[in-house]
C-alpha cells in the first residue's frame, strides 16, 4: 500500500520531522521565507497532511483546491491563520500544539513586564551609545513590578502560568475571561472583574487571549484611556487583539506609560511603523515560545498529529473534533 503524503511549510525540528520517514512520503519547503502562495496551492492540492505554521494562510481558496486533503496540523497554539469551519465543512481535520509551549510564552510576557517596567532596552541603548557619562538621582527611573497589579486578559493556560509567575512578586491578580473561572480565584487569590474594571485598575495588562472576531480590537482607543498613566500593556497573544494607530497615539501622548510587544497586526512588523520609534514601547520579533524545548515539544506534536490523522487515529490536539469521523 503507497503510504500517504503530506507538505511541510518549513523545516521545523528533528524532533517532529524524524518522525515521518516509513510513514508517510514528505517533501519540505527548505527557504527560511514563507513558502510562497501558489507553491502552497499546487503542493497542497496533491497531498493528504498538511503540516504549516502561523505563516500559511489555510483558507477557503485554498481548501477547495484540495479534495484529498485530510489534516492540516498547524505549529503552533493558536489557529488563525486558518478557516476552520471551512475544514470542518469539508471533513478536514484540524490540529494544533498546545501545552508545551505554554511556560515558554509565560516566560516572555513577564520578561516583557520587566523590561518595560524597568526600561531596560532603552538603558541598554543609552549606555552602548555613550550617554551614560555620570550617575543622577533620576536616571532612567521606571516602575515597581513587585506588589503591582497585574490584570490578565484570557485566563486560559499560559495567562494562568504567568499569574503563578506574578505571585513571586507579591503581585496583586485581576483577570477577564469570557466564562467565570471561580477555581482560578481560588488557586491563585485573583479577582475575576469586568474588562473596564480591570483596565481602570491594574498597573500591568498582559493579553493572553485567542485572535477570533470577538477580540479583534478588543483594546482600542476607549480602552486605553481607561488605563492608568503608568500602566503598561503587555501583548503576548496576537497582533491584531491590539490597535496599533491606538496605540502609538497611547504611547506617544503618554496616556499610558508604555507597552511590551511580541506580536504585531503584520509580521514581520514594517521598519517603518510608528511604535518602533517609541523608546517607551519594548519589541521583540514574535519569540513567545522560541525555547528549544518547546520548538521541539511543538514540532513533535505537528508530526503526531499528523501521523494520528493520516493513519486512521483521532489526533490528540484536534481543534475541530466534530469533523472527526470513526
Amino acid at each position: 500500500m503507497p503510504l500517504p503524503k503530506a507538505y511541510v511549510t518549513r523545516r521545523v525540528q528533528d524532533a517532529g520531522l524524524g518522525l515521518l520517514p516509513g510513514r508517510v512520503e514528505f517533501e519540505v519547503w527548505e527557504k527560511t521565507v514563507p513558502v510562497d502562495r501558489e507553491v502552497l496551492l499546487e503542493k497542497a492540492s496533491q497531498v493528504q497532511g498538511l503540516l504549516c505554521t502561523l505563516s500559511d494562510r489555510i483558507d477557503e481558496e485554498l481548501l477547495a483546491r484540495c479534495p484529498g486533503l485530510k489534516v492540516v496540523s498547524n505549529y503552533a497554539v493558536g489557529y488563525d491563520n486558518i478557516d476552520v469551519e471551512a475544514a470542518t465543512r469539508r471533513g478536514v481535520l484540524v490540529t494544533n500544539t498546545p501545552d508545551v509551549l505554554t511556560n515558554a510564552t509565560a516566560d516572555i510576557a513577564f520578561t516583557l513586564i520587566l523590561a518595560s517596567a524597568r526600561r531596560v532596552v532603552e538603558a541598554n541603548e543609552f549606555l552602548r551609545s555613550g550617554d551614560w557619562v555620570t550617575w543622577h538621582p533620576d536616571l532612567l527611573l521606571g516602575q515597581d513590578v513587585s506588589e503591582a497589579v497585574l490584570g490578565i486578559v484570557g485566563m486560559g493556560k499560559i495567562g494562568r502560568a504567568v499569574a503563578k509567575r506574578a505571585a513571586g512578586f507579591s503581585m496583586k491578580i485581576l483577570f477577564f475571561n469570557r466564562s467565570p473561572r471561580p477555581d482560578m480565584e481560588k488557586e491563585l487569590g485573583g479577582r475575576q472583574v469586568p474588562l473596564d474594571e480591570l483596565l481602570r485598575e491594574s498597573d500591568f495588562v498582559s493579553l493572553h487571549c485567542p485572535l477570533s472576531a470577538e477580540t479583534k480590537g478588543l483594546i482600542g482607543e476607549r480602552e486605553l484611556r481607561m488605563m492608568k498613566k503608568s500602566a503598561i500593556l503587555i501583548n503576548t497573544s496576537r497582533g491584531p487583539v491590539v490597535d496599533q494607530k491606538a496605540l502609538y497615539r497611547a504611547c506617544s501622548e503618554q496616556w499610558i506609560w508604555g507597552a511590551g510587544l511580541d506580536v504585531f497586526e503584520k509580521e514581520p512588523v514594517p521598519l517603518d511603523e510608528p511604535l518602533l520609534s517609541l523608546k517607551n514601547v519594548t519589541t521583540i520579533p514574535h519569540l513567545g515560545s522560541a525555547t528549544i524545548r518547546a520548538r521541539e515539544g511543538m514540532a513533535r506534536k505537528a508530526a503526531e498529529n499528523l501521523l494520528a490523522a493520516l493513519e486512521g487515529r483521532k489526533p490528540a490536539d484536534l481543534v475541530n473534533p466534530e469533523a472527526w469521523k470513526e
